[in-house]
């Protein structure tokens, strides 16, 4: 079980950038996939990005590709979420999560791929 904590929401205006935080501590956080989800007023939870436990690969929703940056520091046990140009659709909260078993060989988009989650951090984003 990995235990993650999220930082660094807030509420900014469209356009602007944000920089979310995922502290992970537990079993080894180096050794698994990490995720970014959110879930809006009313909506589903959905995937908004995801990399490899080693780093070197990552996966965006088409909503968010070209504006938003994962990347993780596996020395400090911690991913970053990097949002750039935002957008009042992007207002939600935001879950950190680990994939579901060490070492998955496939990035996922389907929460049911995670298995420890985050408390959620909320990011508001005004027009």
């Amino acid at each position: 079980q990995v235990q993650l904590v999220e930082s660094g929401g807030g509420l900014v205006q469209a356009g602007d950038s944000l920089r979310l935080s995922c502290a992970a501590a537990g079993d080894t956080p180096s050794n698994y996939n990490m995720g970014w989800l959110r879930q809006a007023p009313g909506k589903e939870r959905e995937f908004v990005a995801s990399i490899g436990w080693s780093g070197g690969r990552t996966y965006y929703a088409d909503s968010v590709k070209g504006r938003f940056t994962i990347s993780r520091d596996n020395a400090q046990n911690t991913v970053y979420l990097q949002m750039n140009s935002l957008r009042p659709e992007d207002t939600a909260v935001y879950y950190c999560a680990a994939g579901k078993y060490p070492f998955m060989s496939y990035l996922s988009w389907d929460s049911r791929d995670f298995g420890s989650w985050g408390q959620g951090t909320q990011v508001t984003v005004s027009s």
